[in-house]
């Protein structure tokens, strides 16, 4: 039975694929790489999609990766057992939890109306989209922590490392590999992400690339999204070329993050 859900789910996921290819293969090349929307879907292109996700994956990484490896170092090193902290625990574990659509709200109500940051913006996005991914940083990050052997801290305490040293010399180090596979997860999900992009306002038309994090932009799922509600026809081919380049550029993502997580990972 379980060999059989496998299967099942492979054979969906090939069937994805291979409709897919069959449409958006031909809608491929060079051109489409490198320009942008259009409203003519014979020129336009998936280049400024693209550099709106990497700006928004960027502004994303820097904020949730330090933040939620720190958070979870104090939860699970030395935050104190009272009342306080298990109130916390528990907010971060419903956080985790929470649909995105309510990170969208959250982005549009503070970052947007109070703090007047642009609209439609990587940095805007990125903020919005690190809030939902910082939860499962935490979470995975306090698990790899937790499966760090106490011997590992009871041998450097007992040569004279502090509790501080003991942590980021020893038991961060050890529990890297465990925090990177809930970062790859978490920016998995946060590059497929719609709907906070939509209460943030990068639905918006935008025909030239972002040269900052400040300018408008949109992203590879927005695109997406946009072109699938699109009458013409004609960008069918367009949507289900740019579904492939959202995957490749999944797939590189997470190829990288896991090069990294093998390269730091140690065996004890």
């Amino acid at each position: 039975m379980g060999l059989g859900a496998v299967v099942l789910s492979l054979g969906f996921l090939a069937l994805l694929l291979i409709i897919m290819a069959k449409n958006g293969l031909g809608g491929l090349g060079w051109d489409f790489l490198t320009r942008s929307d259009s409203t003519d879907p014979a020129t336009a292109g998936v280049w400024g999609a693209v550099k709106g996700s990497l700006l928004t994956m960027m502004v994303t990484l820097a904020l949730s990766f330090p933040m939620g490896v720190l958070a979870a170092v104090y939860l699970e090193e030395f935050a104190p057992r009272n009342r306080w902290v298990d109130w916390v625990e528990v907010s971060i574990n419903n956080l985790a939890a929470v649909p995105s659509i309510i990170f969208g709200l959250l982005g549009l109500a503070v970052f947007i109306n109070v703090m007047h940051l642009p609209r439609s913006s990587p940095l805007v996005g990125g903020m919005t989209l690190a809030l939902m991914t910082m939860p499962v940083i935490v979470i995975s990050g306090r698990n790899a922590i937790k499966a760090v052997p106490p011997s590992i801290r009871d041998a450097a305490l007992a040569i004279g490392a502090s509790p501080v040293q003991t942590v980021f010399h020893h038991v961060v180090p050890l529990a890297l590999p465990g925090i990177l596979t809930g970062t790859i997860i978490g920016m998995a999900r946060a590059l497929g992400e719609t709907a906070p992009l939509l209460m943030i306002g990068m639905r918006a038309f935008v025909a030239t690339p972002a040269d900052g994090v400040t300018a408008p932009s949109s992203v590879l799922p927005m695109q997406i999204f946009l072109w699938s509600d699109e009458i013409d026809k004609a960008f069918v081919q367009n949507t289900s070329a740019a579904i492939i380049v959202l995957l490749a550029f999944l797939l590189a993502m997470n190829g990288v993050a896991i090069y990294l997580r093998n390269k730091f990972e140690t065996r004890w």
